[in-house]
């Protein structure tokens, strides 16, 4: 194998780092095609003399990210209604394992789904590459400095600050056994038009954030209270009658996938802790519905 086409086998392992960096496929994908198009366009003798390719794709997409990550939140302030992380299936090459050897490290239990990611959200840009890169990937300190132009003493501590956001955050989440069986509750509920019930499943204080992007209906500002969010998903159910939902495997465990005449329309992830639902994200931004089934980009 030549020194062009050994990094492709990095492919997967950085759109991997790229989702987990930016929270879309599609910039994931711009993000790992310019790292490689970073690669192709040295000498050849440039590339012969980078001892691990691997690692300097890492570094480089890692950077590429950063980039990208400091203009995100600028972009987002024009976005219609609430961004969200964009949600993909179980098994999707974007969320699984940094690794495919099991024996390589596993972090984040292994995958990362939608909650975790919006999690990450609440995290400075240096602070979240520095966390994903050496938490997730195993980067060492000293190559992450490199990356985000700070000492290794500096990015040891924005991972440290990191990890206590994402701990934090996922502080009393449910187990997934637990986490399916809510789910399975909740569409019972809906989809029976039982309120009471649909209440109780919900926490006091829940939150549902739906993301439309302006291209469909969709809250434009998150609905909270067990009251308020039951209301809303009831209403959501009467007015498209038409619509079928089903359980489907994500990252997170269960999720709810809403079709409308075969297209996917919406998916609904959820954080659960305890036996009640504390969140509730709606995405119905087909950009965002690229992985599902219904889609014109689905993996299906």
């Amino acid at each position: 194998m030549d020194d062009l086409e050994a990094p492709e086998s990095e492919r997967r392992p950085l759109l991997a780092l790229a989702y987990r960096l930016l929270g879309t496929v599609a910039d994931a994908e711009d993000a790992v095609q310019e790292t490689y198009a970073r690669w192709y366009r040295m000498s050849p003798a440039e590339r012969a003399a980078i001892v691990n390719p691997a690692a300097w794709l890492t570094r480089v997409a890692g950077r590429v990210c950063l980039d990208v990550l400091g203009s995100a939140r600028a972009r987002r302030e024009t976005y219609v209604g609430p961004w969200l992380p964009e949600p993909v299936p179980h098994g999707s090459a974007f969320a699984g394992p940094p690794h495919p050897d099991p024996l390589d490290r596993v972090t984040l239990d292994e995958s990362v789904g939608l909650a975790l990611l919006v999690v990450l959200e609440s995290l400075t840009p240096a602070e979240r590459v520095a966390f994903v890169l050496h938490d997730v990937f195993g980067v060492p300190f000293a190559e992450i400095a490199e990356t985000v132009g700070r000492t290794p003493a500096a990015v040891r501590q924005l991972a440290s600050q990191g990890r206590r956001r994402v701990r934090a955050g996922r502080s009393g989440v449910a187990d997934r056994a637990q986490h399916d069986a809510v789910v399975r509750a909740f569409l019972g509920a809906a989809a029976t038009g039982e309120f009471d019930r649909l209440v109780r499943l919900l926490d006091p204080d829940v939150v549902l954030r739906s993301d439309a992007g302006g291209k469909k209906s969709a809250a434009l500002r998150p609905v909270v209270g067990a009251d308020h969010v039951a209301r809303f998903v009831l209403g959501i159910a009467r007015r498209n009658p038409e619509a079928e939902v089903a359980l489907v495997p994500a990252p997170d465990g269960l999720a709810l996938l809403a079709t409308l005449d075969g297209d996917a329309d919406a998916v609904f992830s959820f954080v659960v802790r305890g036996d009640r639902i504390a969140e509730v994200f709606a995405v119905r931004n087909p950009d965002k519905l690229t992985q599902w089934p219904g889609s014109s980009r689905s993996l299906a």
